[in-house]
């Protein structure tokens, strides 16, 4: 489709002809010589004296015509409006924080045939599945034991991702549980993330051992950063030392950052979870749209020359086969 940016040019059309009835008729003086015997040398060279043409007839009219619509035409900025070109952007960002410290090799899950498995392995199935769903978002990914180490940064390449989820091992972040410290990484992956949205979810089996900075206060600092903390508990409460879950911790995290607190206690109730988060945290994309225009202004402009051109050159040529008229000698008496 093509339009014109300034169609108000057009009120100028009128201008030229207003230009040809207003102004004058333009006279070009020039030097002459007078001579009483002008008739006489004229008849003698064989031409006739007559008077100036005032204008080139019709058809110069109308190529002036024809020219000043071209350039009104090129000035109006014809263009061409190409299909729009639309960008999906996201607007959340999104880091899973899992525990994969030694009690998450406990084989009291099942998978998907049933059959019993680690708890590692039931929770990286049902977080592939949910990364599958989640295409628009940038998706993170913290592993953490006895520390908190960054597996996979923000990304859209969930390709990527996956083949990292894929490489973690139960105790390769060693045996205990830094639960702060996987809040206090996820608040430094995210201090220079542009979406306004930003979701932690949390996962662990174990209350925190050891961490450089305690849970409460990691989730104040993340509430401070815009950052929502989602706590997943999977572990035993009734358990001991690393092996039990605190879940009155996992709460509090929760409640003080605006997130919600969940109890999976078997890949049935995870991937409830999940599903429940999927529908707390919407798709949202923004979409940006542009039209590419493309200038058109020289095609009318180039006409115009072109006629001008072509006038010219016919005008040359009419001069010159007049020029070439054998000339007619009227007999003296």
């Amino acid at each position: 489709m093509w339009q014109f940016d300034y169609p108000w040019v057009f009120l100028l059309l009128p201008l030229a002809w207003l230009a040809y009835r207003v102004l004058g008729v333009y006279q070009e003086s020039r030097s002459a010589l007078r001579v009483p015997f002008f008739a006489a040398m004229s008849r003698a060279v064989g031409k006739q004296p007559g008077a100036a043409s005032t204008s080139g007839g019709r058809g110069q009219l109308l190529l002036n015509v024809l020219v000043w619509a071209l350039l009104v035409a090129a000035c109006a900025r014809p263009v061409l409006v190409e299909r729009p070109i639309q960008r999906e952007q996201p607007i959340r960002d999104m880091m899973l924080a899992i525990d994969i410290s030694q009690s998450m090799s406990a084989t009291d899950y099942t998978n998907a045939e049933g059959q019993r498995t680690d708890r590692l392995t039931a929770v990286k199935s049902v977080v592939r599945d949910f990364i599958a769903r989640r295409k628009d978002d940038r998706i993170g990914l913290i592993v953490f034991g006895t520390g908190a180490y960054p597996q996979a940064p923000l990304t859209l390449d969930h390709a990527s991702l996956l083949m990292l989820l894929d490489e973690v091992g139960i105790g390769m972040a060693g045996p205990n549980t830094a639960l702060g410290d996987a809040i206090g990484l996820t608040i430094k992956a995210m201090a220079n993330a542009q979406a306004p949205e930003k979701v932690l979810i949390l996962l662990t089996d174990g209350n925190d051992t050891g961490s450089a900075i305690t849970p409460d206060h990691a989730a104040r600092l993340a509430r401070a950063n815009r950052i929502v903390v989602h706590t997943i508990g999977i572990g035993d409460p009734k358990a001991t030392g690393d092996a039990k879950v605190d879940l009155a911790t996992l709460q509090s995290i929760a409640r003080t950052t605006g997130g919600q607190f969940f109890r999976a206690d078997d890949r049935q109730a995870l991937e409830q979870v999940y599903a429940t988060l999927d529908r707390l945290t919407p798709h949202k994309v923004k979409t940006f749209s542009h039209q590419p225009k493309r200038d058109l202004f020289f095609w009318p402009l180039g006409a115009a020359l072109a006629l001008l051109l072509a006038g010219q050159l016919l005008a040359l040529l009419r001069a010159r086969v007049v020029g070439r008229q054998p000339k007619t000698v009227e007999p003296r008496a």
